[in-house]
C-alpha cells in the first residue's frame, strides 16, 4: 500500500478505534486502490481520501416511545449522510439491538460505492436505531417508528436523503414512518422513502430485489466461467427477504438452495427449497414466524443441526452469505475452500471478515463482493424513486428487465476495472475501483465538496 493510502488508513484506525466495523470497511476498500492512487497523484494534493472517509454529516438523536403497558423508553437513533457527490443520500434504516454509530458508519461508507456501481444518481447514506423490534406489538412498533421519524424528518427529502428498509425495517415500518413524515410535512413526497407498499408508491419486485439481483449477478459470473446456473446447489445464510429472494429466483433459474441457516443452526434439504409451499413458508418464517430454521426442518422433515453453520458442506456449488456482517470468519473460509466450492457470492453487507476474504481470494475462489452482488436492492429502490418522480407505476416485467440489465453492467464494469489495472478477473478489486472512480471523479469535478 502506498504512503498516502497508508497514512489515511492509519489516521482512520486512530480516530475510529472504537468502531472496528468501519475500520474494516475502509481497510477492505483501500486494499484495492493503490494502482488508482498511483495513477492520480492529484488526489493526494487535495486529500481526496481523507475527505472520502469522513461523513459529510452524521446525526445522533433520541427516540422516546411508550410501550403497551404505559412504560416509556428512550433509544438512540442515527442517520449518516456519508457522500452526496453523485446524488441524494440513499441507504436503509436498521433497527437492531446491536446497532451503534460504528455500524451505521460502515454501512454508509459501503453504500457510497455500492450506489455508485448501480449507475443510478444516488449517494451513500445509512441510518438506524438500537431499538429491538423482536417481541414488540404492532402498536409499539408504530409508536416507535412515529417517534423515530419525528426526530429524522427535517434532515431528509426526495432530493436530500432517501432512506429505505434494512434489518428490522420492512414494509410495515416504512409505512408507519412515511405516514408520520406526511403528517409532519403536510406534503405528498412519497419519494422520500423507498420500500413502500404498492398502494402509495412502492415498486413491484422491491422486496425480492436484493436476492434476485444476487442471482442475476451470479449468472454473469457463471457465464464468464463458461458455466451455467442449471442444477447448481446453493448454501445461504439467513432466511429474511434477501435469502427468500435468492431461494425464489434460484428455483426459477433451475438451481436450488439446499442449505439454509439462522441464528439457531442450519437445515439441509437435499431436494432444495424449490416448491411454492416451501418458498412461501420461508417468507412466513421471516414475516410472522415461527422464528428459526428448525421450524422449516420440522415442517418438511429434513435435517436440522442446532448451533452450527453449514459453511464447508461438501455437496454445495455456491455459497451465498445473506445474513449479517462478519458471518464468515477465517475458520469458516478455510472450511469453504476445503469443501471445493468454486463460487462465493456475498449478499449481506460485509458478511466476511477481511481475513476470511483474503484467504478465499488467495485460494482462487471466485468472490463476488457484497457491494456489487447485493446492489440490486438499492438499485430497485432507485427505480422506485424514478417512478415516484414520474408519477408512474412500472410493471414487474419492466422493473425486472432494468434489474437484470443493472446487475449485468455491475459485473461488467467491475471485471473491466480489474482488467484495466492488471488484476485479472478480480471482482473484489474491480468493484472497489469502479465504485471509487465514479465518486472520486464527481468530487473532483465539484471542487472536492
Amino acid at each position: 500500500m502506498n504512503a498516502y493510502l497508508s497514512r489515511v488508513l492509519e489516521d482512520v484506525k486512530a480516530k475510529h478505534s472504537s468502531e472496528p466495523e468501519f475500520v474494516q470497511a475502509v481497510e477492505e476498500v483501500f486494499s484495492s486502490l493503490e494502482p488508482v492512487i498511483d495513477r492520480h497523484p492529484e488526489y493526494e494534493k487535495v486529500d481526496l481520501l481523507g475527505r472520502m472517509v469522513e461523513p459529510e454529516r452524521m446525526f445522533t438523536f433520541r427516540v422516546v416511545w411508550c410501550d403497551d403497558n404505559g412504560q416509556w423508553h428512550t433509544n438512540r437513533g442515527w442517520r449518516c449522510q456519508f457522500n452526496g457527490a453523485i446524488g441524494p443520500y440513499k441507504g436503509g434504516i436498521r433497527f437492531q439491538k446491536n446497532v451503534y454509530a460504528g455500524i451505521i458508519k460502515f454501512l454508509a461508507f459501503e453504500q457510497t460505492f455500492k450506489n455508485s456501481l448501480t449507475g443510478m444518481p444516488i449517494g451513500g447514506g445509512k441510518g438506524g436505531s438500537d431499538f429491538n423490534p423482536a417481541g414488540r406489538s404492532d402498536a409499539e412498533i408504530m409508536r416507535f417508528c412515529q417517534s423515530f421519524m419525528t426526530a429524522l424528518y427535517r434532515y431528509i427529502g426526495p432530493d436530500v436523503d432517501v432512506p429505505a428498509g434494512d434489518m428490522g425495517v420492512g414494509g410495515r415500518e416504512i409505512g408507519y414512518m412515511y405516514g408520520q413524515y406526511r403528517r409532519l410535512k403536510g406534503v405528498w413526497e412519497n419519494g422520500v422513502l423507498t420500500g413502500k407498499g404498492l398502494s402509495y408508491g412502492g415498486s413491484l419486485i422491491r422486496p425480492e430485489a436484493t436476492g434476485y439481483g444476487a442471482m442475476y449477478y451470479l449468472n454473469e459470473v457463471l457465464k464468464h466461467e463458461n458455466d451455467t446456473i442449471e442444477g447448481k446447489r446453493i448454501a445461504v445464510s439467513g432466511y429474511g427477504n434477501v435469502a427468500w429472494g435468492i431461494i425464489k429466483k434460484a428455483a426459477e433459474m433451475g438451481a436450488k438452495v439446499t442449505y439454509m441457516s439462522g441464528s439457531d443452526g442450519y437445515v439441509y434439504d437435499p431436494d432444495g427449497i424449490t416448491t411454492k409451499e416451501k418458498i412461501d413458508y420461508v417468507l412466513q418464517m421471516h414475516t410472522v414466524g415461527p422464528r428459526g430454521v428448525k421450524a422449516y426442518a420440522d415442517r418438511f422433515g429434513c435435517q436440522y443441526v442446532a448451533g452450527e453453520k453449514h459453511w464447508g458442506a461438501a455437496d454445495v456449488d455456491v455459497c451465498m452469505p445473506a445474513a449479517t456482517q462478519n458471518d464468515v470468519d477465517l475458520e469458516s473460509a478455510k472450511k469453504i475452500v476445503a469443501s471445493g466450492v468454486k463460487y462465493y457470492i456475498e449478499v449481506a453487507n460485509m458478511p466476511t471478515t477481511n481475513e476470511g476474504l483474503a484467504y478465499l481470494r488467495q485460494q482462487k475462489v471466485i468472490v463476488g463482493p457484497a457491494k456489487a452482488a447485493n446492489a440490486g436492492g438499492v438499485g430497485v429502490s432507485a427505480l422506485e424513486m424514478a417512478q415516484n418522480s414520474e408519477r408512474l407505476v412500472w410493471t414487474a416485467e419492466e422493473v425486472d428487465a432494468q434489474l437484470r440489465k443493472m446487475m449485468a453492467n455491475i459485473h461488467k464494469i467491475s471485471a473491466d476495472a480489474a482488467e484495466e489495472y492488471g488484476m485479472g478477473y478480480d471482482l473484489v478489486s474491480g468493484a472497489n475501483i469502479a465504485g471509487f472512480k465514479k465518486v472520486a471523479e464527481a468530487m473532483m469535478a465539484q471542487g472536492c465538496f
